[in-house]
């Protein structure tokens, strides 16, 4: 089996954080920083999977 990362494999990117302003204060449903809350849980697990790909990263 291969253990080689791929040629073309980034790190991935980390979302941005909305402003407040960027807020309504309206009571949303799915308010902004919920919406990036979920970003970011997802960014920190393609970034483990990343860096269990890319160990020299660290």
């Amino acid at each position: 089996m291969n253990s080689t990362p791929p040629r073309h494999d980034p790190r991935p990117v980390e979302p941005e954080r909305p402003l407040p302003v960027d807020c309504c204060d309206g009571g949303c449903a799915v308010c902004v920083f919920d919406s990036y809350a979920q970003d970011m849980d997802h960014y920190r697990e393609l970034l483990a999977q990343w860096k269990a790909r890319h160990p020299e990263a660290d």
